[in-house]
């Protein structure tokens, strides 16, 4: 029995649900990177990055390739970068929402005085 496509979005969804995760996926979106800078970056235990990189591998949502003894991740397709891309558009149109009521309650607050 297959997976209702809303369920497999929804898991999906749980996949990213994790900071590192999308920080990691944040960082990749200007090209691969090895461990050591995303560790740099993120500033986690190598262990906890170890740990959420192979949850993103084992997804397919990155790839990793061994250049000597440094391990390099990177995107497995654009469209990961065109969903954080969007994230931030709707999350930037949400906050927009929230400083436009708090200004509106600001105001009624002011008036009541």
């Amino acid at each position: 029995m297959s997976v209702p496509l809303y369920q497999a979005k929804a898991e999906f969804f749980r996949m990213l649900g994790h900071p590192v995760r999308i920080r990691v996926l944040e960082l990749l979106q200007d090209g691969p990177m090895p461990v050591r800078e995303l560790l740099a970056a993120i500033e986690v235990e190598p262990s906890g990055l170890s740990q959420q990189l192979a949850v993103l591998r084992r997804s397919g949502i990155v790839t990793s390739t061994r250049e000597g003894s440094t391990v390099v991740y990177e995107l497995a397709g654009g469209d990961v970068a065109e969903l954080m891309a969007a994230a931030r558009r709707i999350l930037t149109e949400m906050l927009a929402g929230r400083n436009e009521l708090l200004a509106e309650l600001r105001e009624a607050e002011v008036a009541t005085r």
